[in-house]
């Protein structure tokens, strides 16, 4: 339901507006693109839009036009892409900067200007009546072109909240579809959020208002949730947070804090969050951290002992919602704070029923390792438990290498072929990558992909002795589509043939695992 406003009885998706859902204004393609290091191709930012559209976001701002040609292309492409959500360009307060995002095709156009004294006075070197003059001319000059038209008082929540609610009443009188209270530099905080949205909600009763925050103090989500409680509409958000400086407010954790806490509706199909995130994360090149809530690696991943009893007999005891609501699977980790019942739930996914007596001296035998500083993976625990039990690991493979190359160099895009055989078959593929390991790696996916889609969740590199020839230990983690993730391992002089020999154990782990669980259903 994008696009809807005080003056739009429909929205771009169909049907009447419910005005008491909450619009997702998504900024991942523009301020998300801000964030320092990233740098988006218009085709990056034309497949994570498809993705956003997919997601269910109600309005995708595309880029800011003005700043360069590929940001033209990347929007028209955009424009162009038949989506559902409304595409939105951003512009100054300058009719150069309206043009160009109009000639991009856009259904709506998101004007600014500084309101705060700091930015009149060291900025943009105007008065405030310059500047009131300048957003009335924007909103006029946008609307007499027949799009929507949302308009942002940059640096709010620093502005004179007279002045405020004098610009943002001229600009709505003006015929302004939408008014935005961004916090620009993260400074407010949730009780003067809420109080600032009600003060604005008095001049301007009858246009929604949208909120813009910054993660500074870790606030924006609580302060665009507060805003939120005070009768704003529609929140600007970006996926896993990306923004300038400490970045914008997290789309998945503002969603779920709706859905959830609050028990508020958006458009968003949460079950395509994670994917969404993880796409994001690739293209990007922003690594999210493991704590990160909602997609972080960790956020549901169990080790405690008190904690794994309990969310073996009923999850709710330690995680606030399923995981499976945001496309995620639950995971439980072997190591020295582990119990019983959780090294049991593992041993039992890998196929290894142990006795009381024998996962006792596991479970103590993982704390031992534990203690002593180290992070078991599914291959450790596997072989600790066919110590303990006596047993050899077992060599069934479902994927065999049969050989790989790979060319690198200084001049020389690095290339990685695989052949490997599955079942009676032989499959071969090539790709390249930023590295020796990066192109191998994908090469592997490539050739295994007739398998469903197999893929790269998490490696590490750890030297294992000094020096030049040093000893190598890789550790990957890979999940297929349906999130069934296994860990595996592998040692040697050679990262690349230790990556790849890690990869295809992993790999082999997850079809394993699948056929496994085939079985459970059919019996």
């Amino acid at each position: 339901m994008s696009g809807s406003s005080s003056n739009n009885k429909k929205s771009k998706r169909g049907g009447s507006v419910d005005y008491e859902r909450i619009l997702i204004f998504d900024t991942t393609l523009r301020d998300g693109e801000q964030t320092p290091g990233v740098s988006l191709t218009p085709e990056n930012k034309l497949q994570i839009a498809k993705q956003l559209d997919r997601l269910g976001v109600d309005i995708i701002e595309a880029g800011f036009p003005i700043t360069s040609k590929g940001e033209i292309e990347a929007m028209k492409m955009i424009a162009k892409a038949g989506l559902n959500a409304e595409i939105c360009g951003l512009a100054r307060t300058s009719r150069k900067d309206i043009d160009a995002a109009l000639d991009c095709g856009v259904d709506s156009i998101h004007t600014f200007i500084a309101t705060s004294d700091i930015h009149l006075k060291h900025k943009l070197k105007m008065t405030r009546e310059q500047a009131l003059e300048k957003a009335i001319d924007a909103v006029e000059y946008c609307r007499s072109h027949g799009v929507t038209v949302e308009f942002s008082a940059e640096d709010a929540t620093r502005t004179d909240p007279a002045y405020l609610k004098q610009v943002f009443k001229a600009v709505c009188d003006t015929g302004a579809n939408r008014i935005d209270i961004p916090d620009t530099v993260g400074v407010i905080t949730p009780d003067k959020m809420f109080q600032l949205v009600a003060d604005v909600k008095t001049v301007v009763k009858n246009v929604p208002i949208s909120l813009h925050c910054h993660n500074d103090f870790g606030l924006a989500v609580a302060n665009t949730l507060a805003g939120i409680n005070a009768g704003a509409r529609t929140a600007h958000v970006a996926v896993n947070g990306l923004g300038e400086r400490a970045g914008n407010a997290s789309l998945e954790e503002l969603v779920m804090a709706l859905y959830c806490l609050q028990r508020r509706k958006t458009g968003v199909h949460t079950e395509l969050i994670y994917e969404t995130s993880r796409l994001v994360s690739r293209i990007t090149g922003i690594v999210i951290q493991p704590n990160k809530a909602i997609v972080g690696e960790n956020a549901f991943g169990h080790e405690s002992g008190i904690h794994t009893h309990g969310v073996l007999e009923m999850p709710l005891t330690y995680e606030p919602m399923a995981p499976e609501l945001v496309g995620r699977k639950r995971w439980i980790q072997a190591g020295k704070h582990a119990g019983g019942h959780g090294i049991d739930a593992q041993l039992k996914e890998l196929g290894i029923d142990v006795n009381q007596n024998q996962l006792k001296d596991i479970v103590e035998r993982v704390k031992d390792l534990g203690d002593k500083g180290k992070r078991l993976s599914e291959t450790d625990l596997s072989a600790l438990a066919r110590a303990v039990l006596g047993q050899t690991a077992p060599d069934e493979k479902m994927v065999t290498l049969q050989d790989f190359s790979v060319m690198t160099g200084v001049r020389v895009v690095p290339t990685a072929s695989v052949r490997v055989v599955i079942g009676n078959k032989s499959f071969v593929a090539s790709e390249t990558g930023v590295g020796p390991v990066d192109s191998a790696m994908k090469a592997i996916q490539k050739a295994t992909d007739s398998f469903g889609e197999i893929r790269l969740k998490e490696y590490r590199l750890e030297a294992i002795t000094g020096g030049s020839d040093a000893l190598a230990e890789v550790r990957i983690k890979v999940e297929d589509a349906n999130g069934v993730t296994s860990s595996a391992s592998a040692a040697g002089e050679d990262i690349v043939v230790a990556s790849v020999e890690a990869m295809l154990d992993g790999i082999n782990k997850v079809l394993l695992k699948r056929r496994k669980m085939a079985h459970q259903v059919q019996s």
